[in-house]
């Protein structure tokens, strides 16, 4: 396994974890401290680092198959989406500034250019 493959198979899984812990943490520690809209951001945080976590684990596992850096870029685009998406709507869900919605959609467009570009590399791949 190369240090590409494994950086992003380790990171998938480091998101994984979060994602179990927050969504515990969400719903025992928090939930009585935040109103309903701060739930549903936090909630809507960490439904995408969960999906997406496991995303970096596909992207890293289809790089180690077929070596494309596409399918390697996409997997960065997903990490670098959960950091700006998720991050923002729990910095809001902790009472952090409401400008920071106008940032979300940054790591939405991440997420979905990253969707685009492992699309992208599973079709030009040669195996």
């Amino acid at each position: 396994m190369n240090g590409q493959t494994r950086k992003l198979i380790v990171a998938g899984a480091l998101f994984g974890f979060l994602f179990v812990a927050l969504g515990a943490f969400g719903a025992h520690g928090l939930k009585t401290l935040m109103s309903a809209e701060q739930q549903a951001w936090f909630r809507t945080g960490n439904l995408y680092l969960g999906i997406h976590a496991m995303a970096i684990i596909f992207c890293g596992i289809l790089h180690h198959l077929f070596l494309t850096r596409s399918i390697a870029m996409s997997g960065w685009l997903f990490l670098t989406g959960i950091l700006i998406f998720s991050g923002t709507l729990f910095l809001m869900a902790l009472g952090g500034p409401r400008w920071l919605g106008a940032v979300t959609p940054i790591g939405g467009t991440l997420f979905l250019i990253g969707w685009g570009t492992l699309v992208y590399g599973i079709l030009k791949s040669r195996s």
